[in-house]
């Protein structure tokens, strides 16, 4: 793959998956997702038309300091609550919701950058790039489909930086 160029007249949006990213960097590293400097490489100087984050709440509403942590560093949060079902079974998916968010956006900006390493956004990478959008994809490598990965015009590791890793609550 030969680098893409990044210019700063190009507008880009921001889609982020947030579940997907909580849950590698807990697993991979034991830390939360610093998101301020997420949206700082994905953006690279770039016109920043829109940052939308895509977040889970639960009953508890626990979520309340970080959706508007969110909104201080610029981003817009959309919420969709929980699913629990009998059982015990849990449903959290934000995928429809980002593909038709990507697909509208993708018209007014030159540059989509989703924040997932979720191997389902293969499709919504190729339709993008088929109505000659440039596709950025940023996401912990190591959890990251390796499909993703090679159709994204580029992609980003945020393995690479501890800076994209904050300590959990109470953790040092």
């Amino acid at each position: 793959m030969s680098p893409i160029i990044k210019h700063p007249d190009q507008r880009v949006a921001v889609f982020i998956d947030v579940q997907n990213l909580y849950h590698s960097a807990r697993s991979l590293y034991q830390k939360r997702v610093n998101f301020k400097e997420v949206l700082k490489v994905s953006t690279a100087n770039r016109k920043l038309i829109r940052a939308i984050a895509y977040v889970v709440v639960t009953k508890a509403g626990t979520e309340k300091t970080f959706l508007e942590a969110l909104e201080k560093i610029g981003m817009e949060a959309k919420e969709r609550p929980l699913q629990e079902f009998y059982g015990g079974a849990k449903k959290a998916n934000w995928d429809v919701g980002i593909v038709i968010d990507a697909i509208r956006a993708a018209e007014v900006v030159d540059v989509v950058v989703i924040v997932s390493g979720d191997g389902d956004f293969v499709s919504l990478v190729n339709y993008l790039q088929n109505k000659g959008r440039q596709v950025e994809v940023v996401a912990f490598g190591r959890s990251t489909s390796a499909q993703l990965k090679e159709v994204a015009d580029d992609f980003i590791d945020l393995d690479a930086s501890k800076k994209f890793l904050l300590d959990l609550p109470g953790k040092k």
